[in-house]
Parts: C-alpha cells; structure tokens; sequence
C-alpha cells in the first residue's frame, strides 16, 4: 500500500502517535509480622531527584519573583544600611519608624529591579543573555545624572 507524504504535511493534519505501553502492575511486597525478628529488607532508594534542562529552572525562578510581591532584600541588612548612612551624614543617633524603613525598600527595590531590566535590554542590543557590569553602567548613563 503506497501512502501519501505529503498528506502528512497539509496544514491541520498531525502524525498520530502511539499510546505509551503500561507496565505490568507489580505484586504487593509480603506483609510481615512486626514481633518476628530477623534481616530487615534493605530501605527503598531515594527517588531520583529532577534534573532541569538549562535554563528552565531559571524561567521557573522569574515567573515565581514576577508573581510575588514580597520583598527581595531581608529587612534587617537593609535596615542597619540605612541606619549606617544616617550615621555618615549625622552625628545624632537617629531613630526610623518601621514603615518609614520599609518604604525606603520599597523603592530600592523598584530601583534596582528597573536598572536591571535596562541593563537586559543593553545586554540583548548586544546580542547576549548575560548581563555584564557595563551594561549596567550603559543603562545608569542613558538613564541620566538625574534619575540616580
């Protein structure tokens, strides 16, 4: 019988693929008795961990971040930074509300997430998917001194 090639390739029509072959199903393991003693039965392998192919687990992280909408940086580091600069620019010993603090982040955080998706776009300009420290400088400068 001579099939036609070509009617696997007119658009709308896929090759059929088999069902994948069910394994027969495995006897139930020996129930035993708790008060016999004796060789206890070797503990079952632990299962295989999943290997990611690359860059999939990396997609996998940003769809999980772009979701969230909590904070990326700890709040403690980021509260004694703030508090160390105060002391550069102050000789008092200055006190911050909690949410004057967590404001502060907030915007940090917004800061950096839009310097870095500059950065990106500099870095796929340049026909790359690694974000390089100049690319991060490229995207500071067009930003302007202003927008610092």
């Amino acid at each position: 019988m001579h099939h036609d090639s070509s009617a696997l390739r007119r658009k709308g029509t896929t090759p059929r693929r088999r069902p994948p072959a069910k394994a027969p199903p495995s006897p139930p393991p020996p129930i035993r008795s708790p008060r016999k003693s004796g060789k206890s039965a070797p503990p079952d392998p632990p299962p295989k961990r999943r290997r990611y192919r690359p860059g999939a687990k990396a997609l996998l992280e940003i769809r999980k971040y772009q979701k969230g909408h909590e904070l990326l940086l700890r709040k403690a580091p980021f509260a004694r930074l703030v508090r160390e600069v105060c002391q550069t620019y102050s000789m008092k010993d200055l006190r911050w509300q909690v949410y004057a603090i967590m404001a502060l982040q907030e915007a940090a955080e917004a800061f950096l997430v839009m310097v870095l998706a500059n950065a990106n776009l500099c870095a796929i300009h340049a026909k790359r998917v690694t974000v390089f420290p100049r690319d991060v400088q490229l995207a500071r400068r067009l930003r302007g001194a202003d927008n610092m």
